[in-house]
């Protein structure tokens, strides 16, 4: 059978070659009805574009590629349906690569999305506590999600420090006298929440705080064990409010207080810390600070969208990251540019922080954050 070409599909539709191409490259350029009309004699003739052919010709393709540290997250799926949705407004295809939590996968597939000539690529990258960019010359643009930065380059991230000091100021609204807050701060993001957590708390010399520094970020286990060892204390030394640095930490606090006889939220309030959706299905549902992953996703798009257009910063700005203030000039040097979005966090207040079980409907609908 012989290879359907765009002239065929020209032909056929009684178009030119020129609108054809235009259906494929730049469909926002034609009428619906004539768009309609080109896609389905594609369908009908079977009409593949060759890409292959576009990239040895020097062009680039209408995608952007997402590289993302794993899925078994809900904050890197609401990113990722955030960059898609904005991708698609755009006219734009959005191609998603899972690293799997191996730096090296994720190295290789920066890489493969650079040199099949996508017009953009945006990364997750691994959790790490000293991440730098791993190239300084990029042939595409690229935007770092979920990452702070203060080296050259484009970042969307949200505002981690925000997020410990909204549910440090919930603890104290809910009247704690003893916080206790579990988790090892070996990443950027969580050493952030600590911090915001004890800038909230600074105010308030008379609430205990603790910090047991222990447990992996995204382990149920040891969120448990953490659990098991709070419930063995006096009731005078256990903490009255307890804060896990990711939502996963406090489930598996909530799993051990529960089965050791201790009522949450009666006895101990139980709230996380990242928005994790994936972390939701426990039997007393979780107060979290959720960063709002569909966000950052499709703020990144619009960072790669404005390296694309090349549209100059309107204006200087100051960028605070932890204690580090940045200026940004529109005068800066594009390779020198620190272009940084940090996206506020938003309260989930749910049963663990509060007597009543009464919890907002929505609040719970997993689908509206994944």
């Amino acid at each position: 059978m012989a290879k359907v070409k765009i002239s065929d599909v020209a032909r056929e539709a009684g178009v030119s070659l020129g609108t054809v191409s235009n259906a494929l490259n730049h469909p926002e350029k034609l009428r619906p009805e004539t768009l309609k009309l080109i896609n389905e004699t594609i369908n009908r003739l079977g009409y593949l574009p060759n890409q292959s052919a576009r990239q040895l010709a020097g062009g680039t393709t209408k995608s952007f590629g997402l590289v993302l540290p794993r899925l078994d997250h809900g904050f890197s799926l609401q990113i990722a349906s955030g960059a898609h949705n904005e991708a698609r407004k755009h006219g734009y295809d959005l191609l998603i690569a899972n690293a799997d939590n191996d730096d090296i996968l994720e190295d290789h597939y920066l890489r493969y999305f650079m040199g099949t000539q996508m017009s953009g690529v945006m990364v997750q990258p691994m959790a790490s506590p000293d991440w730098h960019p791993a190239m300084t010359k990029m042939p595409v643009p690229i935007v770092y999600l979920d990452i702070h930065c203060s080296e050259p380059g484009y970042y969307v991230a949200a505002d981690n420090e925000a997020q410990g000091r909204i549910i440090a100021e919930l603890a104290i609204a809910r009247g704690a006298h003893h916080i206790t807050v579990v988790g090892r701060a070996a990443f950027m993001q969580l050493t952030l929440r600590v911090l915001g957590i004890h800038k909230a708390l600074a105010l308030h010399p008379d609430i205990k705080i603790e910090v047991i520094d222990a447990g992996e970020w995204n382990t149920a286990v040891d969120g448990y064990s953490i659990g098991a060892q709070i419930a063995e204390r006096s009731s005078d030394e256990r903490p009255d409010f307890v804060i896990g640095l990711s939502d996963v930490l406090a489930s598996g606090v909530i799993s051990a207080l529960i089965d050791k006889g201790i009522s949450v939220p009666e006895q101990v309030r139980v709230a996380g810390c990242d928005g994790n959706p994936l972390a939701w299905s426990g039997s007393v549902p979780l107060t979290t600070v959720a960063p709002p992953g569909y966000e950052i996703g499709r703020k990144g798009v619009q960072l790669l969208m404005e390296q694309i257009e090349n549209k100059p910063i309107a204006k200087a700005k100051r960028v605070r990251i932890g204690s580090a203030v940045r200026t940004v000039t529109a005068g800066t040097a594009t390779e020198d540019i620190n272009r940084q979005e940090l996206v506020r966090p938003f309260l989930l207040k749910r049963a663990s922080t509060q007597a009543s079980t009464q919890t907002d409907a929505t609040a719970i609908n997993l689908g509206a954050y994944l």
